[in-house]
């Protein structure tokens, strides 16, 4: 039997998570961006209502309130700001997942109760300045002296690794070559401010300017042999398992942007006047805000839905894929319609909508671009 209702408590942590974003969030967001500045107190505020450790159990210190309360969460705070979404998505799907899934107990131990409480902030170090989409040209390398292991190399856009908050990355590196040829990458757990990492904010964003983005340094960086996460050579599958899930996050950052920029539409139509009367009685206006409600519904919808299977254990790489790409997307059609209802005054800073236009480009890059999704999805149709 369908059902398409949410439970209560998924109920009340949409009701919480909103109230938080349109009270903590909010009037601090647009002055952020401006500043290109990460906030360290909103991300302790974030803490302090369980949205670190969304997904991991309660023995480790998570909040454990599921996958679908989780990508509600990411939801309710993309609808009022990217950044701050961003925080959350990449600090629990890219920055906890890792541990989570594949930490053995005392790396679990070690990491999950401090990144589930927020006292620090897990990274991802997957991309180079030459592997993108091409993840296994990795070229950062890690080899064996003695109980060690020996990092050399660099990543680039690397979300939460350079904030007073970053405690640890989950670094890719190539550790040798396989039967067939191709490298051997493996993973390691690097902590912050480790001889031998450094890790330089970057400066300049179009997007997500509140949001700390870093590129990554490895300088003969020595880390002990029980750093290693899960087995060696499993690198790739591990990273690979960890972006389905993050999809999810990204997708809900699509969702939750999209609903934001079509309520500040929705609400602009019905105050701006032109000919006489309020835009929103022009059939223009209402065809543009009808068609963002249905493309939001059938996001939300495909999202949960997948997130679902996620939480049953069943198969969900596909729908990840799919949704990824079509929340990511939907979004593009909303807030360019949000814009142009707004006409000028759409694109001065002063009104929220300009954010939202311009956060949403990275939706289609990050963690798999538009592009490489549709290679997921075709694979998946046996292509």
């Amino acid at each position: 039997m369908l059902n398409f209702d949410l439970s209560e408590e998924q109920n009340i942590i949409r009701q919480t998570i909103r109230e938080f974003a349109e009270q903590e969030v909010k009037p601090v967001a647009r002055e952020l961006d401006e500043k290109e500045e990460f906030s360290v107190e909103l991300a302790r505020k974030m803490a302090g209502v369980g949205l670190f450790g969304c997904f991991v159990g309660e023995e480790y210190g998570g909040s454990n309130m599921g996958y679908v309360g989780y990508i509600i969460a990411v939801e309710e705070l993309a609808r009022v700001d990217g950044s701050t979404a961003a925080t959350i998505a990449a600090g629990n799907s890219l920055g906890i997942g890792p541990i989570a899934y594949f930490g053995n107990e005392e790396q679990k131990r070690q990491w999950l109760p401090r990144l589930c409480k927020g006292e620090i902030l897990g990274s991802f170090g997957l991309t180079e300045p030459d592997a993108g989409s091409d993840a296994q040209g990795s070229r950062t390398t890690a080899v064996q002296q003695g109980d060690d292991w020996v990092l050399n190399g660099s990543k680039i856009f690397i979300t939460n690794a350079s904030n007073p908050l970053a405690g640890v990355t989950t670094v890719q590196a190539v550790t040798g070559t396989r039967p067939d040829g191709r490298k051997e990458l493996s993973c390691f757990l690097v902590p912050a401010r480790h001889p031998g990492f450094t890790a330089t904010p970057m400066h300049g964003k179009l997007m997500w300017r509140s949001s700390d983005t870093a590129e990554l340094a490895f300088e003969d960086c020595r880390v002990p042999a029980r750093n290693l996460l899960g087995k060696r050579g499993e690198g790739f599958k591990q990273m690979m398992q960890v972006l389905d899930g993050g999809r999810l996050s990204i997708a809900a950052m699509g969702l939750g942007g999209a609903q934001g920029a079509y309520e500040l539409a929705l609400e602009y139509s019905q105050q701006r006047k032109q000919f006489g009367q309020l835009i929103g009685k022009f059939q223009a206006t209402q065809f543009k805000l009808a068609n963002m409600a249905m493309e939001i519904e059938a996001a939300r919808n495909l999202l949960y839905k997948a997130c679902w299977l996620k939480e049953q254990h069943r198969p969900f790489g596909q729908l990840a894929a799919m949704a990824k790409l079509y929340c990511s997307e939907v979004m593009k059609r909303v807030v360019t319609e949000a814009v142009q209802i707004h006409g000028g005054y759409g694109l001065m800073k002063e009104y929220h909508v300009e954010r939202f236009f311009r956060d949403q480009k990275l939706l289609e890059i990050g963690e798999g671009t538009s592009e490489v999704q549709r290679i997921v999805i075709a694979r998946g149709l046996g292509l």
